[in-house]
């Protein structure tokens, strides 16, 4: 059964939280945001920056990610397909918070039983 989308908030404190939390939330959206922060890449391409994640999978959270105007996704007309993904214009407005949310991770992932390679502490930004 699907999820039930972009409900009415209710405009408690804590409320514009919950609405850019349920733009990216989902086990992929936040991982494919960041690596589109380096420009448009095909699906392929996402696909082996994110190695995890199922072709169906993918292809769900970027149909969503496309839906709420975080990504743009232009189709070439050509034999076999070609289409690209990009940041939309509200999609790299999240940039500040990707980059955020990355450093934190380097900086505490230790925390929880994974060991931080060296080079992952020296931030790209």
């Amino acid at each position: 059964m699907a999820k039930v989308r972009h409900s009415r908030f209710d405009c408690s404190p804590g409320c514009a939280v919950e609405a850019a939390i349920g733009l990216i939330d989902g086990k992929w959206k936040s991982v494919i945001l960041f690596h589109l922060l380096d420009g448009t890449l095909r699906f392929n391409e996402i696909r082996r920056h994110v190695q995890n994640v199922t072709p169906r999978m993918l292809t769900n959270q970027l149909r969503e990610l496309e839906e709420d105007g975080l990504i743009e996704r232009k189709v070439y007309a050509q034999v076999p397909p070609k289409v690209e993904y990009t940041l939309s214009p509200l999609g790299r407005s999240m940039e500040p918070i990707l980059l955020a949310l990355k450093a934190w991770g380097d900086a505490n992932l230790g925390l929880y039983g994974k060991p931080v390679p060296k080079d992952a502490l020296e931030y790209p930004f």
